[in-house]
């Protein structure tokens, strides 16, 4: 094993572990085998993956790790890839810091956006970058929102939602990946301004949504369209709101949210004029039906559930069934509901309550404990094929979600980030 090491930059001292002999050239992924996962659950906000040629099942002690990040700071930010570079942020000291990587794991820059956060709940950084062509977008969990250029870190434009929109967050700090819509960053101000669109290129307000009458959620915004209605959908802090995408006008607002702990953090899922909304803490999980006439729209329910309880993890759809790790519910199992009827299908405790992504029809799951899952997922029964645990050294829970790009499996644990080789065979 040979270790490299970097210069300190702006005061933090950043190492990596290269496992093999990962800094010559061989290992190196050449800029056209490179794939892209723009911003949080990849560029259709599914957390699904089109990639295959990958693992099965991976060895006892799991796959290969190629190498390890040091450095990045606390937090649970997971990490975006595109153009030969992975992006993440973390809380270095009093400042929260973006950083761009190399694909061997060297930082290429590092730029603060604001504070880190050190108020209510666990202290680190929450929001994953967003990348659109050479342009970063990052909101931190202050308010602040930034534009940097990709290559070097620059800043392009900035904004502060509160003073911008009189936005208002929740009590533990903004978490919202941005979303990028044509030539607009989507942004969830809540308080007075439930959704923005903002011009990419300069920050300018291009429309503003009426108040929601309540502080964001925790939740990054996805598109979706119906009969001929392009909506943008997200959760703010006590319901799902729905947005016409051209305008911004309000279309519907959706009560969801337990008042035993206000905490909405799990993504919808839109699919064929439905959308799946799921909260932790007993709260359960809704499908509902969208009804569309003209520029507007309303939603109804189709069936409640309170066998998944999803607190932040995150739930997938996959050939008509959604999975994802209950909270207070199935004794934090993990859960598969049918989605047309939500008749739930089984319950099994796999490596416990934790997140998960999708790639070549597996999961890839990992709990609170540094613990993770390969899991081949049907309705018929939960198979959990492989597991392996992440090395020690990270502080906190294991809460950022897995990604998998280019073949390869990242695990973000407090300031550190793992790589490891998923691909059934070399490249």
């Amino acid at each position: 094993m040979s270790v490299c090491r970097l210069p300190r930059l702006s005061g933090v001292r950043v190492s990596v572990i290269l496992v093999g002999l990962l800094c010559s050239a061989s290992l190196r992924v050449g800029a056209a085998e490179v794939a892209s996962w723009p911003r949080f659950h990849g560029p259709k906000g599914d957390n699904i993956s089109t990639e295959t040629g990958l693992l099965k099942q991976w060895p006892a002690q799991g796959p290969k790790l190629l190498w390890t990040a040091k450095g990045l700071g606390k937090g649970f930010a997971t990490v975006t890839v595109s153009d030969g570079r992975i992006f993440t942020s973390g809380d270095v000291g009093d400042d929260m810091v973006i950083f761009a990587l190399d694909l061997d794991g060297r930082i290429v820059w590092q730029a603060k956006n604001g504070a880190a956060w050190t108020q209510t709940g666990p202290h680190g950084s929450h929001g994953t970058p967003t990348i659109d062509g050479d342009c970063l977008y990052h909101e931190n969990a202050h308010d602040e929102i930034v534009c940097l250029d990709t290559k070097t870190g620059g800043k392009i434009w900035g904004l502060n939602l509160r003073s911008e929109f009189r936005g208002a967050g929740d009590g533990f700090g903004r978490a919202e990946s941005l979303l990028i819509d044509g030539d607009r960053v989507i942004c969830s101000p809540g308080g007075a301004t439930a959704m923005a669109a903002l011009d990419k290129k300069t920050g300018r307000t291009i429309w503003k949504s009426p108040t929601a009458k309540e502080p964001a959620g925790y939740v990054s915004p996805i598109l979706a369209e119906y009969q001929g209605l392009r909506m943008i959908l997200t959760m703010s802090s006590r319901s799902l709101i729905g947005v016409n995408a051209a305008n911004g006008d309000l279309l519907w607002r959706f009560e969801h949210y337990t008042a035993r702990y206000v905490a909405n953090c799990v993504t919808p899922i839109y699919h064929d004029g439905h959308v799946f909304i799921s909260g932790g803490y007993g709260l359960g999980s809704v499908l509902l039906k969208i009804d569309v006439q003209g520029q507007k729209a309303t939603v109804q329910p189709v069936w409640r559930s309170k066998d998944l309880d999803n607190r932040h993890g995150g739930v997938i759809l996959l050939e008509g069934s959604v999975y994802g790790a209950s909270h207070f519910s199935n004794h934090a199992k993990w859960i598969c509901l049918d989605w047309k009827t939500g008749r739930k299908m089984w319950a099994e405790r796999g490596v416990g309550e934790g997140s998960q992504c999708c790639a070549d029809g597996m999961l890839y799951t990992m709990n609170e404990r540094r613990k993770v899952g390969l899991v081949r997922p049907t309705p018929a029964g939960y198979d959990l094929v492989s597991q392996f645990t992440i090395p020690e050294g990270g502080e906190g829970p294991t809460w950022a979600h897995p990604v998998v790009c280019n073949g390869r499996l990242y695990l973000r644990h407090g300031d550190r980030l793992y790589a490891y080789d998923v691909r059934a065979n070399e490249r």
